[in-house]
């Protein structure tokens, strides 16, 4: 057995093992997995080394090859359990020195197996970093050879900054975009030889990020002074709001916009902006929101943006809205031929035009942290065009547990796993993929209605039986095969995966009934075949209806509450036989064409409905599997039946409704007394 491990930092891993399709205008970026062959050995151990990790949360899923599909019987095989243990050794760093922003700090590297740590805090609003190395000399007084290392890893991808500096030149690296308010860890390892040590010089020196942004209470106040009047000759106060907010541009490098999180369910978030659903974005910086997902439990559903265009404020039709999803810090200079790329995260790019006004983006599992939402006007001619340019984008974004509710097809489900909750989806009707959009496999509404007519019509084959049963006077037996009947006929109407469902009570109540009747009628039936005095038979019917009530409500899907009943009849059925073969000293039923006619069938129709419900049943055949096991069972039933007693006579009406003297009949058997 191959085992599947996948491993992601800050939400779970997104995995496909089965190759199904995602919804459109989803992310997907494949996990880190490795896989770990089971022999026949008791245990097996793997390790996975990962040097310095990002800090927080680490997601670690496991998950077996696809099954075969079959519906087993509880009780008839023994599963297979998997237990996946994972356990984590860390080796910390202490002391590690900090760097000052634009604080030289010289250190020294003592060998090339002890490298040199240090970390430095990165403020908000920090636009770009220049680190540099100088003043590089090793003990010997070599030329000077040592690896930077900026970042930490993070999987499935790693975006670390790696720079390698030789000779005594200074060396230095530029990053923009870094995660606000985090801690970066630097690592400097000597490549030299292994007895030298290396002294060096570090600094770092930030270029911070003046935010601008726009005011709830100012655009409340100039909607009041608009709503007072003003003369029909001058500007109102919103259009001069809009020139000063323009010519006050320049002196920002982004504009924020303010962002309300509303907690609605488990993980359910609604984002409002303060400013109404629409935000202004310009070509001179960057209209930034802020979307927060650091709750520790958002991580587990569907983050959605949502962007639309406003054709008619977008004064230049050929410039185009750049939008750039990003966690961790925001991205502050967009344009058409950039990927929407950070220093340390690769994000997820949007654009939006007079031809394409619309955009969505679905993150699957997004990670836990700040998630920003950088806009910006482009105009392919240069910037000087869209100086005085406007557009206004209306942005929706919200946390679902999952996308579009899992469609018609499809049911959401929340899942708790060792404290941790998450979303997914449960497919049905043939239908699958993460949000239950990929109909490879579906079934049509022809399938779905030719599904739900088996095995409903297939019910319809107990009518034989009850009117055999009606006909030979077993009166209980047939109130036994017709509620057997009823509710096997809308459990299964209401059981459907598709579209053709009806239910006409509680699904639970409706299993319960179907699975009582079931095994209730093999009971009576083989009770009624046992020919024991009818006290006692129906004293058995009660006691044994009253157990197997009481053991289905235990465990329903036990093979033994099949099984049980089964086997009990059986035994009183076979010493009743006995005992009447002794008692007329030959065998019992005395008929060659009891045997042969109906015993033999029946019991024969009997074994291949068991065959085919215990062995043959799967997912994709069970419609018309257990659809032949209703056929079987029915007509097992008919024909085991016995016939009915000799003292009794077949219905007829004219002898019910006489006014005569009558033959009065004696329940003993076969004895007859004129009165």
């Amino acid at each position: 057995m191959e085992v599947t491990v996948h491993f992601r930092y800050g939400a779970p891993p997104v995995i496909n093992p089965l190759g199904t399709h995602f919804p459109a205008n989803a992310t997907v970026r494949p996990s880190y997995n490795i896989s770990i062959t089971l022999s026949s050995t008791v245990q097996n151990t793997t390790f996975v080394n990962i040097t310095t990790p990002a800090a927080g949360d680490w997601f670690i899923a496991a998950h077996l090859p696809e099954a075969a599909g079959r519906i087993e019987v509880k009780g008839f095989s023994t599963p297979c359990t998997y237990m996946f243990q994972a356990d984590m050794f860390v080796l910390r760093l202490t002391d590690i020195p900090v760097l000052e922003p634009g604080v030289a700090m010289p250190q020294t590297i003592v060998s090339p197996a002890k490298p040199l740590h240090v970390k430095v805090f990165v403020p908000k609003y920090t636009a770009r970093m220049w680190f540099e190395l100088r003043s590089c000399v090793t003990s010997e007084r070599k030329a000077c050879a040592v690896r930077v290392v900026l970042g930490s890893i993070t999987l499935p991808q790693s975006f670390q900054r790696i720079i390698t500096c030789t000779g005594n030149v200074n060396c230095s690296v530029s990053l923009d975009s870094l995660p606000w308010e985090k801690w970066l860890q630097i690592m400097v390892e000597s490549l030299g030889t292994a007895n030298a040590s290396v002294s060096l010089e570090m600094l770092a020196s930030f270029t911070d990020c003046r935010p601008g942004s726009t005011s709830s209470f100012l655009n409340f106040s100039s909607l009041n002074q608009s709503q007072a009047g003003s003369g029909p000759g001058s500007p109102t106060p919103s259009t001069g709001m809009a020139l000063r907010n323009t010519s006050d541009q320049r002196s920002f490098c982004l504009q924020n916009q303010p962002v309300v999180r509303e907690d609605l369910d488990v993980v359910s978030v609604r984002y409002r902006l303060l400013n109404g659903p629409s935000v202004a974005v310009y070509s001179i910086s960057p209209t930034l929101l802020v979307l927060n997902l650091n709750s520790g439990m958002d991580s587990g559903g569907s983050l959605v943006v949502n962007l639309l265009l406003n054709k008619t404020s977008l004064s230049q039709a050929n410039a185009t809205v750049v939008a750039c999803v990003s966690a961790a810090s925001p991205v502050l200079s967009l344009n058409i031929t950039q990927n929407c790329s950070t220093a340390f995260f690769q994000g997820y790019p949007l654009s939006l035009s007079t031809s394409s006004a619309e955009a969505m983006l679905i993150v699957l599992y997004p990670q836990t942290d700040d998630w920003f939402l950088s806009l910006q006007l482009i105009c392919p001619k240069g910037q000087s065009e869209c100086n005085t340019a406007e557009a206004k984008v209306t942005v929706i974004a919200y946390l679902t547990p999952c996308f579009n509710d899992c469609g018609p097809y499809g049911q959401c489900s929340l899942l708790r796993r060792h404290g941790y909750l998450y979303a997914g989806c449960s497919c049905k009707a043939g239908w699958s993929g993460w949000s239950c959009t990929d109909d490879t496999k579906a079934q049509s509404v022809g399938a779905q209605n030719l599904a739900t007519l088996l095995l409903t019509l297939s019910n319809l084959m107990f009518l034989p039986a009850i009117a055999v049963a009606v006909y030979r006077y077993y009166l209980v037996e047939a109130s036994v095969y017709t509620y057997t009947m009823f509710f096997s006929t809308f459990y299964h109407a209401c059981d459907q995966p598709g579209i053709a469902v009806m239910c006409i009570m509680d699904y639970d109540t409706l299993q319960y009934c179907d699975f009582l009747g079931s095994v209730v009628s093999i009971w009576v039936t083989i009770l009624c075949m046992s020919r024991v005095k009818k006290i006692l038979k129906y004293v058995l019917f009660v006691l044994g209806s009253l157990l197997i009530a009481m053991s289905l409500q235990l465990d329903r899907r036990g093979v033994w509450n099949m099984m049980g009943p089964c086997l009990f009849a059986l035994i009183i059925m076979i010493s009743a036989w006995v005992y009447h073969g002794v008692k007329r000293r030959h065998c019992y039923p005395s008929s060659w064409k009891r045997w042969v006619f109906y015993l033999l069938p029946g019991i024969t129709l009997a074994f291949i409905a068991i065959s085919v419900y215990a062995f043959m049943e799967t997912n994709e055949n069970y419609y018309y599997t257990h659809s032949i096991w209703h056929v079987l069972v029915a007509g097992s039933v008919a024909f085991l039946l016995p016939p009915r007693d000799k003292h009794k006579k077949p219905w007829a009406w004219s002898q019910k409704l006489t006014c005569r003297y009558q033959i009065c009949q004696n329940d003993r058997e076969e004895l007859y007394a004129v009165t």
